[in-house]
């Protein structure tokens, strides 16, 4: 039976990463800081702290691993805590989904991830893009996308705004500047669990990628 495990269960794309399993009837464990309501009957939980998690913890035999852990900068308060989340906690996951047995990692990245990127946000995604290529997995799976548009368990008045700019920007990127479309989180869910299956190696995927 084909196990995945998800990291940032609770988020935007982690929640329809969950909803996509379930209608393939495929089994996961949602990794996450606190119990989930609701969950479908072939998804279990695991609840960890991410901190002893990265000295002790471990995880159970799994052929998959979707990383959509990450935050804001306004959540996590600095760029210090932002990097122990989008990176090191990633990474955590990553390693000990490797000892489990798993051969694919999908990762939820962005549009311009560069490791020497002057922004730091693209910079983050970059430094993680590598290193998760650096762990040994037969096939990685990095999904580049750019605004992401979905229900989120907040909205605020800007992000509202950001939404409708988007739908008319969207109109005046084509051809190469396609990829910087804004990408509806219900699709590229479930382009990440067709993916699975892609061909061992590192593997991009962009707006064009996603399924329509």
């Amino acid at each position: 039976m084909i196990t995945s495990i998800i990291a940032g269960s609770t988020g935007l794309i982690g929640r329809n990463v969950i909803e996509a399993l379930y209608n393939k009837k495929q089994s996961a464990i949602a990794i996450t800081r606190k119990s989930i309501p609701n969950l479908p009957p072939n998804i279990t939980e695991m609840i960890i702290d991410f901190d002893a998690f990265e000295k002790n913890g471990s995880l159970p035999s799994c052929n998959n691993v979707f990383i959509c852990l990450g935050t804001t900068i306004k959540t996590a308060g600095s760029q210090e805590n932002f990097r122990k989340v989008d990176i090191d906690y990633c990474l955590s996951i990553a390693k000990k989904a490797k000892e489990s047995g798993a051969e694919t990692l999908s990762l939820i990245s962005s549009i311009g991830a560069n490791s020497s990127s002057k922004k730091f946000y693209l910079k983050t995604k970059g430094e993680l893009e590598e290193a998760i290529q650096n762990l040994g997995f037969s096939t990685v799976n990095i999904f580049r996308p750019s605004f992401l548009v979905g229900e989120r368990s907040e909205r605020r008045l800007a992000e509202k705004v950001a939404i409708r700019l988007a739908k008319i920007i969207d109109l005046f990127l084509i051809g190469s500047a396609s990829k910087y479309r804004s990408v509806k989180a219900e699709l590229l869910a479930k382009t990440m669990v067709s993916k699975i299956d892609s061909k061992p190696g590192v593997n991009y995927f962009y707006f064009d990628d996603f399924l329509k």
